[in-house]
């Protein structure tokens, strides 16, 4: 963050004012935000248009909270002072004249352009995206300025609409050159010095289960059947904390980088590939050193013992989410004589993931099954195909097993009284609560029991809806009220897994805090007991990871997002005039948003319904034509012609089949 300058800071007796919070902003592209606060336990306040002074998306504010004006009402205010920059840089598109240029942001919540002066420019021309540094901050509404660090080429050429984002959210490409050298001397086979005092598992049946893309395999699953009919789940770990040393170059750049972002085309590791993809990788038929999670459950889920581990292993079979579905679900003939070795235990995992899914939701666990989409990319880069992924028995298996690892190694190391990095997820706030209650109503439900809190009134809300046409609406509504889970260095609990205790333990190659917890696990282990300097040492750092890395991991969802809207943009380009079934996923009084089936979304704007003038009605989310009285509402299915698609604001523009003038 940038400490902004002296100059434009208010008098220190604003400070003294009553009703100051501060936080960071979340802006909108309508040149509105939300501030989210520092202090986690203050409801989010929204900040209007004109109260957003100078302040852009992602600074750090101070601002002024109005009192709530009724029941469930949103919290309002102003910025009164800008705390910190969120960045110096940006990416956007040069317009020029001959003695001057503007770039204009590629990020539409930023709504003030950049002043370039002529010997700024560093050659850019019109239409080329460019990186510019800010030089001064917009002051009275004036646009900011700045200058040209880099250019990137014309915003259509092939690779520069992902290298922007990029740029953009300033992601490393590369490592530096003490990492590097790290590396190097970091050996790729496992000694007998190193197995020494590890529990050897290498005789043992493991299996790792991921996509048929993944190069990164940081976790490997067994199990086994006691005489009495209890099951001994083990989640394997690759022991990421041994090889990336507490304070190294590799550690620096780790927690600099905070996780892994796996953008369409290509992913930034957090780790170097020697490492992600090699001694780190649980690639079958190779040694690996890890860190194992034993969990013994009797066949209804119900957790009777635990232990954790060093280990050594030796994953026997790579197997692949579509493999195990085709085996479990399909019954594939050619699979099931290929893998028969694996039958009887993929058979074990199947019963033993049931019964913990099953027991999960009846503590009151939320189930949200959205489908996702995966962008199909050319050689150069285009998309020519988008894919629905659902989440299949393959992925609930070792999702339900990843997830009773991370609530085990969260609730063993609470009792233990030791500085912990844990998972979070807080209780929704009333004013979200109150939102969701007037939406629900607007399509004829009357929730019960959400404004007390438990997270079994939101499943019931999720059941209701379940095969209706709006159930993917209100699942996403639903989803939009709960809170931002993120890292803490205490353990609040996690609302939506309804857990008491929860941390992120079994991706240590992609994310930061798991790579910390496996230290202090090990650290633990070894010595018992750790001492008081340890202790204050630890506890001092934990709250300063988890606020870092859970920016960092605000920042890499909202690159990927980002990569995956605009090839979703690009991919319906080729698809103007086609028509395409949707369903109507929201409705506003300027138009119709309508979800197609492969789940892209587009817009119909109001003056494109040219059968009638239509009505809005915001309680009942519906647009009723005021001659024909035809009807519009939330989850009705219709078919649709794309109208556009503009790559430069991430839109697709639809219109009703057959209703064109």
């Amino acid at each position: 963050m940038l400490k902004l300058q002296d100059r434009n800071l208010p008098t220190k007796s604003v400070e003294k004012e009553e009703n100051l919070i501060a936080g960071s902003l979340e802006a909108h592209k309508g040149g509105f935000a939300f501030l989210l606060p520092d202090d986690q336990d203050h409801p989010d306040v929204y900040i209007g248009k004109k109260e957003m002074k100078d302040a852009l998306n992602n600074d750090r504010v101070l601002v002024r909270v109005f009192p709530a004006s009724g029941n469930g009402k949103k919290l309002e205010g102003e910025v009164v002072q800008v705390l910190e920059r969120a960045n110096d840089r940006l990416v956007g598109v040069v317009q020029k004249n001959k003695r001057f240029g503007f770039v204009v942001p590629d990020d539409s919540r930023i709504t003030y352009d950049v002043y370039i002066p002529q010997n700024k420019l560093k050659g850019a021309k019109n239409d080329q995206k460019v990186v510019v540094k800010i030089n001064k901050w917009p002051e009275n509404g004036m646009n900011m300025e700045g200058e040209v660090l880099e250019v990137l080429g014309y915003k259509d050429d092939p690779g520069v609409d992902i290298l922007s984002i990029i740029r953009q959210h300033n992601l490393p490409e590369d490592f530096p050159r003490e990492v590097w050298q790290e590396v190097k001397a970091v050996s790729q086979t496992i000694s007998p010095e190193e197995i020494a005092g590890r529990l050897d598992l290498r005789d043992k049946l493991l299996i790792t289960i991921d996509g048929e893309d993944a190069k990164d395999l940081d976790d490997a699953v067994s199990i086994e059947k006691k005489e009495n009919g209890n099951l001994i789940l083990g989640v394997h770990i690759a022991d990421v904390g041994y090889y990336v040393k507490e304070g190294s170059a590799l550690d620096q750049e780790a927690y600099k980088r905070g996780t892994s972002v796996y953008l369409v085309d290509r992913v930034i590791p957090m780790l170097p590939p020697e490492l992600s993809n090699g001694i780190c990788s649980l690639n079958a038929g190779e040694d690996r050193l890890a860190m194992s999670a034993f969990m013994e459950f009797t066949p209804k889920g119900d957790l009777v013992g635990s232990d954790i581990q060093d280990t050594v292993i030796r994953v026997r079979e790579r197997m692949t989410y579509t493999n195990v579905r085709k085996i479990i679900e399909d019954k594939d003939p050619d699979l099931l004589e290929r893998y028969k070795h694996l039958l009887p235990d993929l058979k074990l995992m199947e019963k033993l993931a049931r019964a913990l899914q099953k027991k999960r939701f009846a503590e009151g666990s939320i189930d949200f099954d959205f489908p996702e989409v995966k962008v199909i990319l050319d050689q150069q880069g285009k998309p020519i195909d988008l894919k629905r992924r659902s989440r299949t028995i393959a992925e609930q298996i070792i999702e339900e097993f990843m997830l009773s690892a991370n609530r085990v190694v969260a609730e063993t190391m609470y009792w233990l009284h030791v500085p912990f990095l844990y998972r979070v997820h807080e209780t929704p706030s009333d004013e979200k609560v109150f939102s969701l209650k007037e939406f629900l109503f607007g399509l004829g439900y009357r929730p019960r029991g959400l404004e007390k809190g438990h997270p079994s009134a939101f499943q019931n809300v999720l059941d209701k809806v379940k095969g209706k046409p709006e159930e993917r609406v209100v699942n996403t509504i639903v989803l939009r009220c709960m809170q931002r889970a993120r890292y803490a260095h205490e353990s609040l609990g996690h609302f939506g897994l309804s857990a008491e205790y929860y941390s992120h333990f079994t991706s240590p190659i992609r994310r930061y805090p798991d790579l910390v917890i496996h230290r202090i696990i090990r650290e633990v282990r070894k010595k018992g007991k750790l001492t008081e300097a340890r202790i204050e040492q630890l506890s001092e750092v934990m709250p300063k990871i988890a606020l870092h890395t859970s920016t960092r991991e605000r920042v890499a969802e909202e690159a990927e997002r980002e990569s995956v809207d605009l090839k979703k943009v690009e991919y319906m380009q080729s698809k103007i005039g086609e028509i395409f079934p949707g369903i109507i996923s929201s409705i506003q009084s300027f138009g119709i948003f309508v979800e197609l089936d492969n789940l892209v979304e587009g817009l119909i704007h109001v003056s494109n319904l040219t059968d009638d003038y239509y009505n809005y009605y915001p309680e009942k989310y519906t647009l009723v034509g005021e001659r024909t009285g035809k009807t519009y509402k939330i989850g009705d299915k219709v078919e649709v012609e794309i109208a556009g698609a503009n790559m430069e604001e991430k839109k697709i523009d639809l219109l009703m089949a057959n209703k064109k003038e």
